[in-house]
């Protein structure tokens, strides 16, 4: 099979995909009441004396009554969205009367073991926030108490797939020291000793958070692995590689910060979009120009920025402590730049090594891969724009 494309071939190719941007930015979505399935918080504190252990969990009440998937980036993503959108526009008092049919299924999904032994907690009250701002998910906090027999050992939590994660605080009975653990949906927590809970360290957050941020690049960021390959395919050679890739790590690093700290909080019915065109756009570029540009780098920094609001929704969904916010937030930047040079290392060892000085490189290679990039880019883009992801 003849991959090469001739010149009057590769015009039309060109004036086919200047016509996809043109058409991808002119439907960009306008902002929409959809949101992130956050993560939940819970804290679950021990009482000796009255034999009761109490838990605290704050949730995103609305996504799980609806059946989002936690998979989702964007509740309007989710053929369940009306449900949610019309969950979160209730008033507190009729979210109250949908909570309480729901308890049953609730509560068999919340996983609590003393000692081995599976115990049935029960609700003790529900605090219901006002509807508040359509535009951002409502946090309901829901309060559970149970018997702590007199002579239990150790704690363990978790809880259905289907309620998503969970940052766990356990605070010992006797010790007062804190254990934190970020729970993956559908994961126990580890087995923890009641009167005296060993603090993680500093290390296993940083630990955690980088995995975290690897985990998003590799295998997870699929829309991010695009965008590295796309960059990538333009030259092997490493100078165009450094100066892009250097580009968009500033530039996300500045946005995910930023993010993080909800100094900037766009919707990701915007950002998802635009991170799709942005594939789009490095891919139509790798076919229309052979080499670098003086303008590629400042087109990837401007890509760059949107990519961290991307990686920002997902620090947000697991709210990092005040304390822990710099280190949590470095940690996940690093874990981010670690699966980006995976993916240039995987790409260089599969193509760049083996192909990326031969005559027919860019002909054979550049050009339909960035077309199949591009390709997928658009799908992505028409999908995260309607909905219908």
């Amino acid at each position: 099979m003849n991959l090469t494309f001739s010149q009057p071939r590769l015009n039309a190719l060109k004036q086919i995909c200047l016509s996809l941007i043109v058409a991808l930015f002119s439907f960009l979505p306008a902002p929409a009441n959809a949101h992130v399935f956050l993560a939940s918080e819970g804290g679950v504190y021990f009482d000796r004396d009255a034999k009761v252990f109490t838990f605290r969990i704050n949730l995103n009440l609305e996504a799980i009554l609806a059946g989002i998937d936690p998979d989702v980036k964007d509740t309007a993503d989710s053929p369940n969205a009306a449900e949610y959108d019309r969950l979160r526009s209730l008033p507190p008092d009729e979210l109250k009367k949908v909570f309480e049919a729901f308890q049953p299924k609730f509560l068999q999904g919340v996983n609590i073991l003393i000692d081995g032994k599976r115990i049935d907690p029960q609700i003790q009250s529900v605090d219901y926030p006002d509807v508040g701002d359509l535009t951002k998910p409502r946090k309901t906090i829901v309060h559970f108490h149970g018997e702590l027999p007199a002579d239990a050992k150790t704690f363990a939590f978790g809880w259905s797939p289907e309620f998503g994660k969970v940052l766990m605080r356990t605070i010992s009975a006797r010790s007062r020291t804190m254990h934190a653990e970020v729970l993956e949906k559908g994961a126990m927590s580890q087995t923890l000793n009641i009167d005296d809970i060993k603090s993680r360290t500093r290390i296993d957050m940083v630990l955690d958070f980088l995995k975290i941020g690897y985990t998003h690049i590799l295998p997870k960021g699929t829309d991010h692995i695009l965008f590295v390959v796309g960059i990538f395919l333009l030259s092997t050679k490493v100078r165009p590689i450094l100066t892009q890739i250097t580009a968009f790590t500033v530039a996300h690093t500045i946005t995910l910060g930023l993010g993080a700290a909800k100094i900037i909080d766009l919707p990701s019915s915007i950002v998802e979009p635009l991170i799709a065109a942005s594939i789009v756009y490095v891919a139509v570029e790798n076919i229309m120009r052979p080499t670098l540009s003086a303008w590629r780098p400042i087109v990837v920094f401007c890509f760059g920025l949107l990519h961290g609001l991307g990686f920002a929704g997902i620090l947000k969904e697991f709210g990092i402590p005040k304390e822990d916010f710099l280190v949590g937030l470095l940690s996940f930047n690093i874990g981010v730049e670690l699966g980006q040079l995976t993916v240039i290392a995987i790409c260089f060892l599969l193509v760049g090594f083996w192909f990326g000085n031969k005559p027919w490189y860019r002909q054979r290679i550049v050009i339909p891969g960035s077309l199949l990039i591009a390709i997928i880019g658009a799908f992505w883009f028409v999908q995260r724009v309607s909905g219908l992801g």
